[in-house]
């Protein structure tokens, strides 16, 4: 296995403005809305990601087992597109892929009237979508478990408009990643599809895909990899090309933590700066985190909280432990070489204690690329090393040699 020694960072060159991948939540939904609209919809800086190459490689495939490997959007958002497009195909993954939950998007395709069962274990990948004769008994109302994952609700957005007649989404349960959803219904309404969600229902018309064109942004969930670096790091600012304060991607409103950590935003023409103002929270007064709107960001803050001893709470992140890996599990695992523990008080609500020192081992990043990113900002404070380099490919290709321009 490849590790990379990250060097102590002790200043931002002045003017490095490292380039943010495209975000991958908006290129991936403008793939499917594409094909959806039979090309009538373009898009503009999509995402280089492999999550993103993957989708548009399986969108475009003549194979009927389509991989999608490790990637928990193209499997759920590409079940649902064989679905509508009447593709008969087996969507099928990793070992790990086929033990993140899929049921509730399968429960509501087939309550809306699709035909798709399980190959396997009920719940899980593989799943084999046969195409309808008939599609007289669609259903235009349909209901589904929110609390999960919100790319099973983004999937049925997505198909909607392409149905006989309109859908309505009823949520059931708390939602999470409600900032997603928004996302979706944004870029539905870029297409002219007039949806509306209020009240935990969701009603989107049938219609037909207007042209457009999506200029896909750079992406957030990105940009705190280097926020979480100018935080630790004194005096330091940094200007990332691009990106817009006033984005619709949802980990965009995670803005509102920073001046916790002592970093200013502010929107320039061509991106936005993020400037040190040295402030330090103070340690003897616990802060409280919900990442339940935002969780791929809780990996980053809640190293970067590690590192600056805070004495930190955190809810929100029950859908961590089926992501890529078990995050919270690893995280706890990982904090532990940086004399820190993560522990659950209470369902759903964790605490740190201990005392921060930098990793005398190397950090294991369990598969995930967000494992690896979010304890990179360490080399603030000295040198750090990090297994699997090669596992950032997944969001952010360019991220180790754009890192080590700083050493």
């Amino acid at each position: 296995m490849s590790t990379i020694q990250l060097n102590k960072i002790t200043t931002i060159p002045f003017q490095y403005n490292p380039k943010l991948p495209s975000s991958k939540s908006m290129s991936n939904r403008a793939l499917i809305l594409h094909k959806l609209s039979n090309g009538r919809i373009t898009i503009t800086n999509l995402s280089e990601a492999n999550d993103t190459k993957l989708l548009w490689n399986l969108l475009n495939s003549a194979e009927t087992i389509l991989n999608a490997e490790d990637a928990g959007t193209t499997a759920r958002f590409l079940t649902a597109y064989c679905c509508v497009v009447n593709q008969n195909a087996t969507i099928t993954g990793t070992e790990r892929m086929k033990q993140r939950p899929i049921k509730p998007l399968v429960d509501a395709l087939s309550n809306i009237g699709f035909n798709i069962q399980y190959t396997e274990k009920e719940g899980f990948v593989p799943v084999q979508i046969s195409a309808l004769e008939d599609w007289k008994n669609i259903k235009n109302e349909v209901e589904i478990e929110a609390g999960i994952s919100s790319q099973f609700i983004s999937a049925l957005m997505m198909i909607a408009p392409i149905l006989p007649k309109a859908l309505t989404i009823n949520l059931k349960g708390n939602i999470v990643s409600e900032p997603y959803l928004e996302l979706t219904l944004k870029m539905l309404k870029q297409c002219k599809v007039e949806a509306k969600m209020s009240n935990k229902q969701i009603v989107i018309p049938s219609t037909l895909l207007a042209t457009t064109n999506f200029e896909i942004e750079a992406d957030w969930t990105n940009a705190f990899y280097w926020i979480a670096l100018v935080s630790l790091l004194p005096k330091s600012k940094i200007l990332l090309p691009h990106l817009k304060l006033n984005s619709i991607q949802g980990d965009a409103k995670a803005i509102k933590f920073l001046n916790l950590f002592g970093v200013e935003a502010e929107q320039f023409p061509n991106g936005v700066q993020f400037k040190s103002n040295g402030f330090n929270f103070p340690t003897n007064i616990e802060v409280d985190f919900n990442f339940s709107s935002y969780p791929d960001l809780a990996q980053t803050f809640i190293v970067l909280c590690a590192a600056k001893n805070l004495r930190a709470n955190f809810t929100g992140l029950s859908t961590l432990k089926i992501k890529e890996t078990n995050r919270v599990e690893a995280m706890q695992q990982e904090l532990k070489k940086c004399g820190v523990e993560l522990v659950e008080t209470k369902d759903d609500y964790y605490k740190l204690s201990g005392s921060f020192h930098l990793p005398a081992l190397p950090i294991s990043t369990y598969n995930d690329h967000r494992m690896a990113m979010s304890f990179a900002p360490l080399a603030a404070l000295g040198n750090i090393t990090i297994e699997n380099l090669e596992v950032v490919q997944k969001s952010y290709p360019d991220f180790w040699q754009q890192w080590q321009r700083l050493e």
